[in-house]
């Protein structure tokens, strides 16, 4: 009798040992992937990841307002982090600090993104790059989970058995550190390996524009403040007192309840210098149409912009089009031409649109009937 309820309660304790280390796979592996992703859609867009850094300092102001040169290097480190850390955890490398330094990571980012939930300082967190766009709120809700997963990690990491042996694993994780940066440097010299971003190579940019008949539209709710005998009301479209003189209108509210449709590309817009709006004219030439974007002239690389010169030299000869396309102010385009040498003109556009088009300065692009045909850095013309 004793040896069958021994025999039972060792199966017991066999079929627990075997549910939590299916429940210790999934963690790692689940885990180990969701870095790789953000990892690697980061490093191969550091630039991308720049502006977003840039983008939280401006957000949040005050000493944070000058410490964008921080921007790129954070970028980078991030992103080679993330991915060590992910590619650690799926070929189980140094589990005993890796389950440390994920716990840590998420321990800072869940509240942080928590912040930035409330208070939206930015539209998007930007963890998953352009790959995947999440809401403030969504990204902290993952970040809980994936908090709850690191700590059943941290808890239980000595019952996972290691791939390597200990000096075979330090040798790994120099070879992820240097594929990160590897990856990361190589796409900042030239382009990202792929482009998750509306005017990828083959996008017809009118296409992309178009907003179909019957797509909805935004939604607002607007309330208007009236004040009567020194006390202030709110109203809204129904009951605000439209013939009535004895209220005096103070102020106007309007609050985004539903976002309507959103083309994919809804920001495409080029002036000429007689400002005049040329965007329909690039877009609808049948012919080489190339556009040379630098969205801060001031930033651009004067080595790009004069090897641009040929190309336009060549445009002139053979009847293509030439645009060169900026953010900046007239008085920094005029003092960049004097330090250069270059003839061509320049357009303007909004430097969001210019960042989102290429991450380059300057980058080139080639448009031919509004269809994208190529993309280059400048260290590539």
């Amino acid at each position: 009798m004793s040896f069958i309820l021994y025999k039972s309660n060792s199966n017991h304790k066999g079929s627990e040992s075997r549910y939590l280390s299916v429940l210790l796979v999934v963690a790692r592996v689940l885990l180990g992937i969701v870095f790789v992703f953000s990892g690697f859609v980061k490093s191969i867009d550091p630039l991308g990841s720049t502006y977003k850094f840039e983008d939280y300092f401006h957000a949040f102001g005050g000493i944070f307002n000058a410490l964008d040169w921080l921007a790129f290097p954070a970028a980078i480190a991030l992103s080679t982090f993330e991915l060590m850390l992910g590619l650690n955890l799926i070929f189980k490398i140094n589990l005993k600090l890796t389950s440390i330094f994920v716990f840590v990571f998420m321990l800072v980012m869940t509240p942080l993104t928590l912040f930035i939930a409330l208070k939206n300082p930015v539209s998007d967190c930007g963890c998953f790059g352009d790959a995947l766009v999440l809401s403030n709120w969504a990204t902290f809700y993952k970040n809980v989970i994936f908090l709850s997963l690191s700590i059943f990690l941290l808890i239980f990491k000595n019952k996972i058995r290691p791939f390597l042996m200990p000096y075979a694993e330090w040798i790994a994780i120099i070879v992820f550190v240097f594929v990160g940066l590897g990856l990361s440097g190589y796409c900042y010299r030239h382009l990202p390996l792929i482009d998750f971003r509306p005017y990828k190579v083959g996008t017809n940019i009118l296409k992309a524009m178009q907003i179909p008949a019957n797509a909805p539209v935004d939604k607002y709710q607007t309330t208007f403040i009236y004040q009567k005998n020194g006390v202030q009301k709110e109203f809204n479209l129904e009951n605000y007192p439209k013939n009535d003189s004895t209220w005096k209108f103070v102020d106007q509210k309007s609050v985004l309840i539903s976002q309507g449709f959103r083309p994919a590309i809804h920001d495409f817009s080029i002036i000429d210098t007689q400002y005049n709006d040329i965007t329909n004219q690039i877009i609808s030439n049948k012919g080489s149409t190339y556009l040379l974007l630098m969205y801060d002239v001031s930033k651009a690389s004067e080595k790009g912009a004069e090897k641009a010169e040929a190309i336009y030299q060549k445009t002139l000869r053979n009847g293509s089009k030439f645009y060169a396309i900026t953010a900046s102010t007239d008085a920094d385009i005029q003092q960049f031409v004097l330090k250069t040498k270059i003839t061509y003109p320049f357009c303007k556009a909004d430097p969001i649109t210019l960042k989102t088009i290429i991450r380059a300065n300057p980058g080139l692009v080639l448009i031919k009937n509004g269809t994208i045909q190529g993309k280059w850095n400048w260290r590539d013309f």
